[in-house]
C-alpha cells in the first residue's frame, strides 16, 4: 500500500525559479530516500508558504524521512513544520488518474 506525506510550513523564500536552482541538490537527494517514489513541491509566495506532496511505498518509510525532513528544516530555522500521512485508496485513485506508481 502506498502512503502520501503532507508537509508544508512558512518560508520566506525564494520562490519560483530561485527557489528550483537553490533546492536542486536537496530535491536530487530526496530520490534516495528509502521507500520514496515522488514528490510534488508546493509553494505559495503571496502566503509565504512552501512544502510538498509524496509518496511514499510505506508508512514507516514516510514516518522516517517525516521524522528527518523535520529536524533538517530546524537547523534551517524553519518551526513549525506540519506533517501528515494518510494511506492511499488505491483503487478511488486510479479511477481519477493518479500516479501511484
Amino acid at each position: 500500500m502506498a502512503y502520501i506525506l503532507q508537509v508544508d510550513f512558512e518560508l520566506d523564500g525564494p520562490f519560483g525559479q530561485e527557489m528550483a536552482e537553490e533546492f536542486s541538490d536537496l530535491a536530487k537527494s530526496i530520490n534516495e530516500e528509502e521507500g520514496f517514489i515522488w514528490k510534488i513541491w508546493t509553494e505559495d509566495s503571496e502566503a509565504k508558504e512552501a512544502g510538498g506532496i509524496y509518496l511514499f511505498q510505506s508508512k514507516e518509510s514516510a514516518q522516517n524521512y517525516l521524522t528527518m525532513h523535520t529536524e533538517r528544516l530546524k537547523q534551517f530555522g524553519i518551526e513549525p513544520v506540519n506533517g501528515k500521512i494518510f494511506e492511499v485508496n488505491e483503487t478511488l485513485t486510479q479511477i481519477n488518474n493518479g500516479p501511484i506508481k
